[in-house]
């Protein structure tokens, strides 16, 4: 906790995940109303561009209402996979910056900045660079919310989509959820909106006017909760089961870079920075993995597998050097690099692999 007593926690959502994936990826679809989706009988969307939202198109929609609502919408067909793999990037940029994040969807996450916010003066400040990261080095938009408690800070990022970034600070929390239509409180779905306009409850403000035992007999247990975000109370904690699979360092050039000498130059900056993450989050790995992305987003990555701990600058850059002149690089050129570490060591058991010291030499297959 922090010093005035109260939390930092952001909410961090991709607006429109799949369809942004499939616009960024496509330049032809770019402006255009777009369903990642089946276009049959049976069909649903999974995600819908802002283009078609402004028709009504939603994700998990029938796909023949949507077509109804949009006529000109294009179906596309989904790949989640590169969709898993999307995520993991902008996973890894949370994890720049703490290490308590809690995953609500392949698109979206609580963090918990409170004990690291003070070195960039506000946890607005984290919120815009995660959201700067991520469009210069993924080419994708998030929102962000930045609050108190999770009620609040997931209300904030959903104010301003999309690209949107807004913070509800303690003294006008109150305010703010006033104004607010029932609806928006976390847990209220469309029967419980229309049993509580039944009621009279339309607002926050209306909300926050009931008593606790009205709202506990008209809704159970959920309406203690109704109650306490009603007067922006949420004690839930940013939880994470996760265990970190790797740890990474990478940078966005800001030209697009396609000399190798250069190349090689910047991957000493990356293996310094992952060398000082590594340390910070006693984080053991015997396998690297280089990232290139090229100047259209397309990303390959090349891996190598030791029988050695990889903990130092000159046996790390090494590898990573001869994996990077490997990539067939086609004459593209190149606009992000990145190097990580994984495979994990697990703490319990480290006589299993001895690190490497700064002086050994040893043969690298590749």
């Amino acid at each position: 906790m922090s010093q005035d007593g109260y939390r930092r926690i952001l909410h961090i959502d991709v607006d429109a995940f799949f369809a942004s994936v499939e616009q960024r990826d496509f330049p032809e679809l770019r402006g255009k109303p777009i369903a990642v989706g089946l276009n049959a009988v049976r069909g649903v969307v999974a995600s819908a561009s802002y283009e078609a939202r402004k028709f009504g198109v939603r994700s998990a929609m029938p796909s023949s209402q949507a077509l109804k609502l949009c006529p000109d919408l294009i179906f596309v067909k989904g790949r989640m996979e590169e969709y898993k793999k999307i995520s993991q990037e902008i996973f890894s940029i949370f994890a720049r910056y703490t290490d308590i994040i809690e995953p609500v969807s392949i698109d979206e996450a609580f963090l918990d900045v409170t004990d690291v916010y003070e070195k960039y003066t506000y946890a607005m400040e984290i919120a815009k660079l995660i959201r700067k990261n991520v469009r210069e080095e993924v080419g994708l938009v998030v929102s962000a919310g930045v609050s108190y408690n999770k009620f609040l800070a997931k209300i904030a990022s959903d104010w301003r989509k999309p690209d949107g970034l807004c913070v509800i600070h303690p003294d006008r929390a109150a305010a703010f959820i006033d104004r607010l239509p029932v609806k928006a409180i976390w847990g209220v779905g469309p029967v419980t909106q229309k049993k509580m306009e039944s009621l009279g409850i339309r607002t926050g403000k209306d909300l926050r006017e009931q008593d606790i035992s009205f709202l506990n007999q008209q809704f159970g247990k959920a309406g203690i909760s109704f109650y306490n975000f009603a007067r922006g109370i949420d004690n839930r904690e940013v939880t994470t089961s996760r265990i970190r699979k790797q740890v990474s360092a990478e940078v966005t050039f800001s030209h697009d870079e396609g000399n190798l000498q250069k190349l090689e130059e910047a991957l000493e900056g990356i293996v310094d920075r992952l060398i000082t993450r590594l340390e910070k989050n006693n984080f053991s790995g015997t396998s690297l993995t280089l990232k290139v992305r090229f100047h259209n987003f397309k990303t390959i990555t090349r891996s190598e597998t030791t029988d050695r701990i990889l903990a130092d600058k000159p046996h790390i850059l090494e590898l990573a050097k001869k994996l990077l002149e490997n990539v067939d690089r086609g004459g593209q050129t190149v606009r992000l690099l990145g190097v990580s570490i994984g495979n994990r060591v697990e703490e319990e058991n480290p006589e299993t692999l001895l690190p490497l010291s700064i002086g050994e030499q040893t043969e690298l297959p590749l």
